[in-house]
């Protein structure tokens, strides 16, 4: 464990820096089949309605790193040539995602997403709601394109359990207590959903085995897992551009990882007064920041990387017994990255 936490420590000291040029090596053995996904999805989002059709291009103008398709697309190469059914699935997983972040940053009030106005901020609530569904319906019509009802009831049941982890994440507004289980609850309905079924729908369309379909969906749960604790990680870290402002999960209430370590291994009623006032969103400027410096002296952030540390060492008992050496390689590129990412 201490040699964990001295390797982590040593990046989170240089920022995380990742080479350039790891995403290209995690998306080499599809990079074709990306090109043509990005056309996909493109030109499936349009619309004639003039305001419709300025949010989606302003949704489209920046896709961001492509995580979740690149992660679909990789296991159902596993299984051989990249099928359109794949494709079509890629698109309309990654079309849901887009929808609830836009949906969420309604709920959020957040101005900022991917290192751009959010839609809501650049239109208004009204708008993005309506922008929301649009995606949500055409994420629908891309799926079914896959002519697999296993992967319709599969984004229907995705639909329903990010709404419920949002659900949950405001339920816990409400309560005094503190504790991993609930966070986990959130992050794995929020985060690790999309992650593991854009796993099991490549795995399931690439046409794998029953256990290797389980095992990638797996690693898709705890990828994502791992995801979310670095993101949670980057509301602390003043010198990463992560695109949205330091300190905004305590201001929209959220009370994430590092600070429930914090508050349960330093007992003090100072801070659990103060992380119930940042839940409430009663907390000033000060107090955040009186919080966030708590934080980081409590070891909170240590302990975070050590949780994703000990994820990472699972998920990457999940690729053992692939057949593809260059699809096993990316994987395991993948989650490192996904533990290592400075964005």
């Amino acid at each position: 464990m201490q040699n964990y936490l001295f390797f982590f420590l040593t990046l989170r000291k240089k920022h995380y820096l990742c080479p350039l040029n790891m995403l290209d090596k995690i998306q080499q053995p599809i990079s074709e089949e990306l090109k043509s996904y990005t056309s996909l999805f493109r030109s499936a989002l349009q619309a004639d309605n003039p305001l419709l059709a300025a949010a989606l291009a302003h949704l489209t103008r920046r896709l961001g790193k492509m995580m979740r398709p690149t992660l679909l697309l990789l296991c159902a190469r596993e299984g051989g040539a990249v099928r359109p059914e794949a494709m079509h699935a890629a698109a309309g997983l990654e079309m849901l995602h887009t929808a609830s972040l836009v949906h969420d940053d309604v709920v959020d009030e957040s101005d900022m997403r991917r290192g751009q106005r959010s839609v809501n901020a650049l239109f208004d609530n009204k708008a993005a709601v309506l922008v929301g569904d649009f995606i949500t319906s055409k994420a629908l019509t891309e799926v079914s394109l896959t002519h697999s009802l296993e992967a319709v009831e599969r984004m229907a049941w995705l639909g329903q359990t990010l709404a419920d982890g949002e659900m949950m994440q405001l339920s816990n507004t409400q309560s005094t207590v503190f504790n991993e289980k609930a966070y986990y609850e959130v992050i794995a309905k929020k985060t690790a959903a999309l992650f593991s079924t854009c796993a099991f729908l490549g795995a399931r369309l690439g046409g794998l085995s029953p256990t290797k379909v389980e095992h990638l969906e797996r690693f898709g749960h705890l990828v994502g897992l791992c995801f979310q604790i670095r993101d949670d990680i980057f509301d602390f870290d003043e010198d990463i551009d992560a695109g949205k402002p330091k300190g905004n999960d305590m201001h929209e209430g959220k009370i994430t990882l590092p600070v429930i370590h914090a508050l349960n291994t330093t007992i003090n009623a100072r801070y659990h007064h103060l992380a119930l006032r940042v839940r409430a969103m009663e907390a000033s400027k000060l107090e955040v920041q009186e919080l966030v410096d708590f934080t980081v002296a409590s070891g909170g952030l240590e302990y975070a990387e050590s949780e994703m540390q000990r994820l990472h060492d699972e998920a990457l008992t999940m690729l053992d017994g692939l057949d593809n050496d260059d699809i096993a390689a990316s994987l395991k590129l993948y989650l490192d990255y996904a533990v290592r990412r400075n964005v």
